[in-house]
């Protein structure tokens, strides 16, 4: 499974519960676009509206850039809505999660997986300002103590 693109604030501003995995409905030279890299989600969302009485999932705000040999195409936006592919019991799912107070849908990162451009999106509780310190505190930490541990096993096998 190739990543193609990260949403790194997400995790760092939510806490993630829960993920799942959605496919994209992309036309042809979005997908040629998205494989070679050419995809951010930084700003984007997920949103899930009720047409035609039945809900559906969108991706909000991801900018994917146009295919240079895709030629001349009219009406191309970068940053259109793209439905997301997941089934009923999953929607049903997430919209009873949603509705549960301070929870949203977040896309995490978009990866293939065979031929096929996927989402993986999570369940997430935004973060205040403090706990975000901390769980920089807390990085920095594991992050001292790794290197500590590197640095004793180093040293105790040039000993010998």
């Amino acid at each position: 499974m190739p990543t193609l693109a990260i949403n790194k604030r997400a995790r760092f501003d939510y806490d993630i519960s829960e993920t799942y995995e959605a496919g994209l409905s992309l036309k042809g030279y979005e997908v040629k676009s998205v494989k070679n890299g050419h995809i951010s989600l930084r700003g984007s969302y997920v949103s899930i509206r009720s047409l035609h009485g039945s809900p559906e999932v969108y991706l909000v705000g991801a900018h994917i850039s146009l295919y240079p040999q895709a030629g001349k195409v009219d009406d191309y936006l970068p940053t259109r809505e793209r439905k997301l592919l997941l089934g009923r019991r999953e929607i049903s799912r997430l919209i009873g999660k949603r509705q549960e107070t301070g929870l949203t849908l977040v896309p995490l990162k978009i990866y293939t997986k065979h031929s096929f451009v996927k989402l993986e999106l999570g369940i997430g509780r935004g973060r205040q300002k403090t706990d975000k310190r901390e769980v920089i505190k807390k990085r920095e930490t594991e992050r001292q103590i790794s290197t500590l541990t590197k640095r004793k096993t180093g040293d105790a096998r040039h000993r010998q």
